[in-house]
């Protein structure tokens, strides 16, 4: 295997730096992992189980994944309004990572 020279080398051009732009965020990754473990979840009851969330943050970070298209967000026409959140398909793609984190997590808790 041939080294690599570091010089000639940028990290915005590889593939763990564009994963890194969707998920990186305080709780971009609790978000997903929340969606992994329960599937489809309302909006309180995920602010509910995250606990330290704000609504303000909760709703951006929400919005933020909406549009890189990892979670879907379902509104009913109905009053109250009623909108769930799951994950798509290409969120789903990421339960793999986040299984290896929780895995990783129960390995080598102190």
């Amino acid at each position: 295997m041939d080294k690599k020279c570091i010089s000639a080398e940028s990290l915005s051009d590889t593939g763990f730096s564009y994963t890194l732009s969707l998920i990186n965020g305080k709780y971009k990754m609790t978000i997903l992992y929340t969606l992994m473990e329960f599937g489809v979840v309302r909006f309180n009851e995920m602010k509910k189980y995250i606990g330290e969330i704000s609504y303000k943050t909760l709703s951006t970070t929400l919005k933020e994944l909406e549009a890189d298209h990892l979670i879907h967000r379902e509104e009913y026409p109905q009053i109250p309004p009623k909108v769930e959140y799951s994950l798509t398909e290409r969120g789903k793609s990421l339960i793999p990572l986040l299984d290896g984190m929780c895995e990783w997590g129960d390995k080598n808790r102190i």
